[in-house]
């Protein structure tokens, strides 16, 4: 898949993907040095980058087991000072013929002194208190009204998602927003437009099959199952193909995934469709885990929801930045061990940030919602406001962790394609936040502080 480069269009693109840079590789390995359990009382921002030397000889090509990797991170030297030449090479990124749209801030000369960086202008919203996450530049309005137009003219008029009464809350949901501050190295609307329509579609079966607009956790496998067969198609006999082609179209949710999976085909790489295909088959799985846990009232242990939401969380989203940025991470390394580590604790830390972020929203709906302080108060016998405070707790050692695991994956296999996915998922866990933080038409805090 060619590599158009990153987009003119996106000023704040330098900023953010420099970003990655400061906060992971050079202060996660900071954080890791001083154990992963030294969590910040508040969030924390570097005020210039800190050098790190990795011992890049211990970290071998082929990948360590994933706790290997976290340990190795840990034991790495903060170097105060000039970097070793190798590392300056994976910090500046890739060089050579071909390379030059794969890195965004270059250092091709003799490192200067680092100047604090300026702040970012405050967002909208409150953040958490003590959650630890990276503040971004607003997002380009520009390109906000012009994917938040497109969304709203497919959600309407080419998949027919939604009736008038649900548009307040289509609108506020603000997925060109977000999409925008996830992806700011897209090249074009229409690479945002790929995760833009797929982002709606998950919602769409999220809350017509599962929560808020008719969901139910009675038949949900099946009703998935048919809705999954709109992204991974069945292949059947003639005689029954023509059903199963118009069921695509019997309800919302089946039309906006075979929608936005015919845009994704079209754009992506045949391994980079499998590759959604596979981590949308997980999501799915973590839905009827949930939904068997509601059927049946059974409360889980932490852990056991912890592994919930590892499969229902945000990972498909993430996964994809490299179709989205236009250049594809081959199929071997995405395959890494260490790398789907590091794509597992970005879907892990994300996905918490949801439930921090919509507690208050949960608890009002009808019905009883599992988040992880809900779960931590129950099985751990805490206050609501302890176990809220312990979430938080797990959402920054996940955040430590991936982070840690992310500058191990940059050294020990610098790869350009490599380097510049492991930055698009560090600005998509950013965007994210960004998003859950100033989305006030959806979220409010506890008053637990």
């Amino acid at each position: 898949m060619p590599d158009p480069g990153p987009s003119p269009l996106q000023s704040s693109l330098p900023g953010a993907a420099a970003h990655f840079g400061a906060h992971v590789l050079g202060n996660a390995l900071a954080h890791a040095s001083r154990g992963l359990s030294a969590l910040p009382s508040g969030p924390a921002f570097p005020a210039r980058a800190v050098p790190v030397e990795v011992p890049v000889e211990v970290l071998v090509p082929g990948g360590a087991p994933g706790g290997d990797v976290a340990r190795q991170a840990g034991e790495a030297a903060v170097a105060v000072g000039q970097p070793r030449p190798a590392l300056r090479r994976i910090l500046r990124g890739p060089s050579g013929l071909g390379t030059e749209s794969l890195h965004w801030a270059r250092d091709e000369d003799p490192p200067a002194p680092v100047e604090p960086a300026a702040p970012a202008p405050p967002a909208a919203g409150n953040p958490i208190p003590g959650l630890y996450y990276h503040p971004i530049p607003e997002p380009d309005p520009v390109r906000v009204e012009e994917v938040s137009r497109r969304i709203k003219a497919w959600a309407l008029d080419e998949v027919e998602l939604y009736p008038e009464d649900w548009e307040d809350q289509f609108d506020g949901f603000s997925v060109g927003r977000y999409m925008v501050a996830c992806h700011p190295d897209a090249p074009t609307a229409e690479h945002l437009m790929l995760a833009t329509r797929l982002m709606v579609a998950e919602n769409a079966v999220d809350d017509c099959y599962c929560e808020d607009h008719g969901g139910s956790p009675i038949g949900l496998g099946g009703r998935l199952l048919l809705a999954h067969t709109a992204l991974d198609p069945l292949h059947t006999t003639k005689e029954y193909h023509p059903e199963w082609e118009r069921s695509l179209h019997s309800d919302a949710p089946r039309r906006a995934y075979r929608s936005a999976m015919e845009y994704f085909v079209r754009q992506s790489t045949p391994s980079q469709a499998d590759r959604f295909r596979h981590d949308m088959a997980r999501l799915h799985l973590g839905y009827l885990a949930e939904a068997a846990w509601a059927q049946t009232e059974y409360a889980p242990e932490v852990w056991e929801y912890l592994s919930m939401r590892q499969f229902n969380n945000f990972r498909p989203c993430p996964t994809i930045t490299d179709t989205v940025g236009g250049y594809e991470l081959p199929a071997d390394l995405h395959a890494r061990p260490d790398v789907q580590r590091v794509i597992a604790l970005a879907g892990n830390a994300t996905t918490i940030v949801n439930d921090l972020y919509s507690y208050t929203k949960e608890l009002a709906a009808p019905g009883r919602h599992m988040n992880l302080p809900v779960v931590i108060a129950e099985r751990e016998g805490t206050s609501d406001k302890e176990a809220y405070l312990k979430a938080v707790e797990v959402h920054n050692d996940l955040m430590h962790a991936f982070e840690a695991e992310a500058a191990a994956v940059a050294a020990a296999c610098p790869v350009p394609s490599v380097l510049r996915f492991l930055r698009g998922v560090a600005v998509w866990v950013d965007g994210n936040h960004y998003w859950h933080q100033t989305n006030t038409y959806r979220y409010s805090l506890p008053d637990f502080w």
